[in-house]
């Protein structure tokens, strides 16, 4: 496990208070180098989810203005935009997946002083899809390069406080989490699952308490962020390691399926549990991203290998509202348009 820790200042409590909102992610690693990354999303209010296709040689900024971080995206990418303001999770060109889950008690580094560069949480994805093949290029690049996080709160006034993981086509998976203005990352092939709180070293010791136990003898079974830790993590070593790239892309879909909140369950007192609204697969490997509406009956793709994503293409959208019930490959589907407009 390698940690790296930047030293900076911290943001006030106001991140510190945002309430466990449930996410899961999975990673799959079979035969052949596939690797297939899932999650769910899940929120307690609906959040409208727009796919995009961005092309090559596009500059992007990561704030509208002062100190920030400037580039042209090398790799064109898949993304999935909530809200048709900010870059939840994708996949590019080489295979490189990122997605952002909610997580308890974030507190992001901050540039009070003005000296660091301050990336916006809209497009925080977006920058490390558009420049990086590989989780060791990522980890080189956060080794290098200090920087500030900023985001908007959302859904009348709830900070946007996230961690992320990175996985690349080797198997090789990053997470990314800020705790008391430091980003601390974690490396390895074995960390296969991430859900929300707390945080990731004490998640992997409530892990290893249920390992010891044995998931065929007993697992947890509430929707609490731990007991979706252990249940995916028992699930996702269960599927065959030979099986093919679909059945891999639907296995991953049903693990996502034990661990994701049926539509409208509450519980009273818990105000803080959601309902899962969409879960995605990304094959790595195929160049194939997976999605689909707990509020439909099936899952769709795009296949980024038959589009274009060389400079100067056009980006390309899937309005999701207009849509029902896809359970097929929609390239044909996605129309040009004016790139998304980042809540900066």
């Amino acid at each position: 496990m390698k940690m790296h820790v930047f030293l900076c200042s911290a943001l006030a409590g106001l991140l510190g208070t945002t309430g466990a909102y449930p996410c899961s992610r999975v990673v799959f690693q079979g035969k052949d180098s596939l690797t297939v990354v899932g999650r769910t999303l899940d929120w307690r209010t609906p959040i409208p989810t727009n796919l995009y296709v961005y092309p090559q040689g596009m500059r992007k900024a990561g704030m509208p203005s002062g100190n920030t971080l400037h580039w042209v995206s090398r790799y064109g990418s898949v993304l999935a935009v909530s809200y048709d303001g900010g870059v939840t999770e994708g996949m590019n060109e080489k295979g490189l997946v990122m997605n952002g889950l909610f997580c308890k008690g974030t507190v992001y580094t901050t540039s009070q002083d003005g000296r660091l560069p301050v990336m916006s949480l809209a497009v925080l994805v977006s920058y490390f899809l558009d420049n990086f093949a590989t989780v060791a290029e990522v980890e080189q690049w956060l080794a290098e390069t200090p920087f500030a996080i900023y985001g908007q709160s959302f859904d009348k006034g709830t900070a946007a406080a996230l961690h992320w993981a990175v996985t690349d086509p080797s198997g090789m998976t990053l997470v990314m989490e800020y705790q008391d203005g430091k980003l601390n990352t974690y490396a390895s092939r074995d960390y296969r699952v991430l859900t929300n709180d707390p945080p990731f070293e004490r998640m992997l010791a409530i892990d290893e308490y249920w390992k010891q136990i044995g998931g065929e003898h007993m697992l947890p079974g509430t929707v609490r962020s731990a007991d979706r830790f252990a249940r995916a993590s028992f699930f996702i070593d269960h599927i065959p390691a030979d099986a093919d790239y679909r059945r891999a892309a639907a296995a991953v879909f049903s693990v996502l399926g034990t661990v994701s909140v049926p539509l409208g369950y509450t519980v009273e007192g818990e105000p803080n549990l959601s309902s899962t609204q969409w879960k995605s697969a990304a094959d790595t490997k195929n160049l194939i991203y997976y999605f689909g509406f707990t509020s439909q009956f099936a899952e769709f793709w795009i296949d980024l290998k038959d589009l274009n994503l060389a400079p100067g293409a056009p980006v390309l959208r899937l309005d999701t509202s207009k849509e029902a019930d896809l359970c097929f490959g929609v390239n044909d589907r996605l129309e040009r348009s004016e790139p998304f407009t980042p809540m900066w």
